[in-house]
């Protein structure tokens, strides 16, 4: 399933590829707070990262665990205005999943993560489009 937030304008875009994880615990999802909010554990793909490398590495810098990643869930990307880098086209790709072992500290240290249930989280994510992975997500584990 694809999904595209925003409408496209005239311009040149600043593309940005992205793999994200959605670890479940029984009823929770786990989730990191920063300053800007909640998001996903992931984030942009560097060189010639495949999407479960970058999970790998997004995940042992935002919370220091390694991770098992299912098979790919979804994928959404929008067209937006970003505060910094003008017209942003991030282009992100889901994954279902589990945290498995703590094995160093975040190296991130304004990302905290937390536990919470699919109702704790629901329209609280800093994007759209992580907003509607999780419920996507939620949905299919039912």
């Amino acid at each position: 399933m694809h999904k595209v937030f925003g409408r496209k304008q005239e311009g040149v875009y600043y593309e940005r590829p992205g793999a994200y994880l959605i670890p479940f615990a029984g009823d929770r999802i786990a989730v990191v707070h920063t300053p800007r909010g909640l998001f996903l554990l992931g984030g942009g793909i560097q060189g010639k990262e495949n999407d479960q490398e970058c999970i790998r590495r997004e995940c042992l810098e935002e919370c220091g665990y390694t991770c098992w990643i299912g098979e790919m869930l979804a994928s959404a990307e929008a067209y937006s205005i970003h505060e910094r880098k003008g017209l942003f086209h991030p282009i992100q790709h889901y994954y279902p999943g589990e945290l498995i072992e703590k094995i160093q500290e975040p190296a991130e240290k304004d990302h905290r993560l937390l536990w919470m249930t699919y109702e704790q989280i629901k329209g609280n994510m800093f994007s759209d489009m992580q907003n509607w992975a999780v419920e996507l997500a939620w949905k299919e584990r039912k």
